[in-house]
């Protein structure tokens, strides 16, 4: 049996298609033991993709050999509701199968899915299989970890360490307040006892979940300079939870320091980025130049707080941060007269904002503009130097937003298209692409086009071990032939099985010009997800700029492949988070669906998909073409 791979991502790709399954799957969460047997065999025609439009299961008839696919042996399941998948093979497609006593259906390439009652007081799986007076037995072990105590006005007192803040011990600047938390009972007592015997009582904040409350209050980083206590109380009852020590960013409470952005990445100067979050851990936001000077106001486990002005900090990784040495002086960052110069025989336009040193900056995307915000700069611009030719870029205006924000606008001939980010000495250099010209008849004419497929590493495994990063490889290829016939030159970023570094897959599409990026991959479900109805065809996009593609792109998958049209989302996945092309990602099936991962291995299916993505390229640059 192959390796197990599973997608971190999964559980924040499912939140996104939640509003879509959350009714569908809780008549077999909620329902009697008759009903989850029925998930269990699941639907016999119909809910799993249109049968009659691909070539039948190809019959098992080998020994019996059961076999998990997932969950692997001894898993940590996450499951937070009463039910959830396992999937696998048995040999043979005329065996019987039974899990913890539910049968399940056996279909007939010897694949099997079940949804079924979490087996919290086993913590096992018990796998039986039977075929012509010949049985095997398969004791299945997983780990299920035990359910928080409920939080009740008249159980017992709880209030859990796991929900303290702040969590841990950080480093933060000078006179800081930071909120200390705790849920527990309503009709609780919370109090805050410092280290030197001071207490303070925290109040109930409006959110509340059944009978149990957010307790809360402010104190400083110097007050939490020492471990402390939160002291929950209700009648004779007290319950002690730790609050870690805080401590300053500078022992000595001095400024914070200076620290230079790194990249890791081992791409080139003009591919590398350093993110940044507007909370902790949370999503992907700006996209700034190695080498750029900030401040370090905090640091939370492997996450450090930076300031990009006197408005705004945000978070990024501790390893993409330097901090400089004593008496390091930041940068005075003030822009001169932008100059715009045409290149690339007219296909893009270089916007040169000269400053002395990188600024911290974001780039949004308007109806036939970009607005470049520049964060701890003063804007001294007396005019714009603009070349005849404005097919790309026609003017650029400037505001000072605040003493130490501005931001220059960038007025294009076309809506957003591309746009690339560099710094060289002297000046902040943004490359503006503009849109192709589109043939009439042929859309894809001479156009180039870059196919990713998706893994390895990582990647999902379907129920007979078909991995991932096999499935996809053919059908880019078919995809490419596709494409080719359509007048496209196509670049791949892989072409064998071996493992190609997801940083580079963006930057080969950037350094072949390519006019679009489309990444191919198959889905999977997070623990305690009903899988007979959460599946079927969806895109994903993360710039703006790359919206209309991936609405282009799922009509067309849908129509050829005919799966549940899931729709198109906004993703932060990295593959597309490039803006020198309209980039997308392409989730066309469930490889852990066994008739679809049948399919997956036919010429048929592999084409359907393959054709359906062309479709949808074909669609949006010949819409493209009739805009302009």
């Amino acid at each position: 049996m192959p390796p197990i791979r599973v997608r971190s991502n999964f559980r924040r790709r499912f939140d996104l298609l939640a509003s879509h399954f959350r009714t569908l799957t809780l008549p077999c969460v909620l329902s009697g033991l008759g009903t989850l047997a029925a998930c269990a065999a699941g639907p016999r025609t119909g809910a799993t993709g249109p049968t009659s439009r691909f070539p039948a299961m190809t019959i098992a008839n080998g020994p019996l050999a059961i076999r998990v696919t997932y969950p692997p042996r001894d898993a940590v399941l996450t499951v937070a509701g009463d039910s959830t998948f396992i999937f696998g093979s048995v040999g043979n497609g005329n065996a019987t199968l039974t899990i913890n006593g539910q049968s399940v259906r056996v279909h007939p390439n010897g694949s099997f899915l079940a949804y079924l009652p979490v087996p919290r007081d086993s913590q096992r799986y018990l796998i039986g299989a039977s075929l012509a007076g010949a049985t095997e037995r398969v004791d299945h072990p997983v780990r299920i970890p035990p359910r928080p105590a409920p939080i009740t006005n008249d159980g017992p007192l709880v209030a859990e360490q796991q929900s303290v803040r702040p969590g841990s011990s950080a480093r933060w600047a000078t006179g800081e307040r930071l909120t200390v938390a705790v849920r527990a009972n309503a009709n609780a007592t919370v109090v805050l006892e410092l280290a030197d015997g001071r207490r303070a009582p925290l109040v109930s904040a409006r959110e509340t979940v059944r009978d149990s409350t957010l307790w809360q209050r402010t104190a400083s980083v110097e007050e939490l300079g020492a471990p402390a206590r939160l002291l929950v109380t209700r009648g004779a009852d007290t319950i002690a939870l730790s609050v870690p020590a805080q401590h300053l960013i500078d022992s000595l409470g001095a400024p914070p320091r200076l620290a230079r952005l790194v990249s890791a990445s081992s791409v080139p100067d003009t591919d590398q980025v350093v993110i940044a979050r507007p909370v902790l851990n949370g999503t992907y936001k700006w996209m700034l130049l190695p080498g750029t000077i900030v401040q370090v106001t905090a640091r939370v486990g492997n996450q450090a707080r930076i300031r990009l002005d006197s408005q705004l900090e945000v978070w990024t990784d501790t390893s993409s941060v330097a901090e400089l040495s004593d008496g390091s002086v930041a940068p005075r960052r003030i822009v001169g007269n932008p100059r715009v110069a045409t290149a690339g025989d007219g296909e893009w336009a270089d916007v040169f904002l000269p400053m002395a040193a990188t600024a911290p900056f974001l780039i949004d995307q308007l109806p036939g503009a970009l607005a470049i915000t520049l964060y701890s700069t003063t804007l001294d611009i007396d005019i714009a130097a603009l070349r005849s030719d404005t097919s790309v870029v026609r003017n650029v205006t400037w505001s000072q937003l605040a003493s130490d924000r501005g931001q220059v606008v960038l007025h294009l001939a076309d809506d957003p298209y591309g746009y690339h980010v560099r710094w060289q000495p002297g000046a902040m250099v943004v490359r503006v692409r503009r849109p192709p010209r589109i043939s009439g008849s042929r859309a894809l004419e001479g156009l180039t086009i870059a196919v990713d497929p998706g893994h390895p590493p990582v990647g999902a495994t379907g129920p007979t071990g078909l991995y991932e990063g096999d499935a996809v490889l053919p059908i880019a290829e078919r995809l490419r032939d596709e494409l080719q016939r359509r007048g496209a030159r196509v670049v791949l970023t892989r072409t064998t099985l071996d493992p190609v570094a997801l940083a580079d897959r963006p930057v080969i599409a950037r350094r072949a010009n390519a006019h679009a990026f489309v990444s191919i991959h198959l889905n999977a479900l997070p623990d305690g997800v009903n899988p007979f109805t959460a599946h079927g065809t969806g895109t994903y996009f993360f710039q703006p700029q790359s919206a209309p593609l991936a609405r282009e792109v799922q009509a067309g998958m849908v129509q050829q492949m005919g799966l549940r049209d899931l729709g198109s989302f906004y993703d932060n996945l990295a593959v597309v988070r490039q803006t020198w092309m309209p980039s997308v990602l392409c989730e066309g099936a469930f490889l852990m669906i066994p008739e679809q991962e049948a399919w997956l291995r036919t010429p048929e299916f592999q084409q359907a998909y393959a054709r359906g993505v062309a479709d949808g390229l074909e669609g949006y640059f010949r819409a493209l073409g009739r805009h302009r």
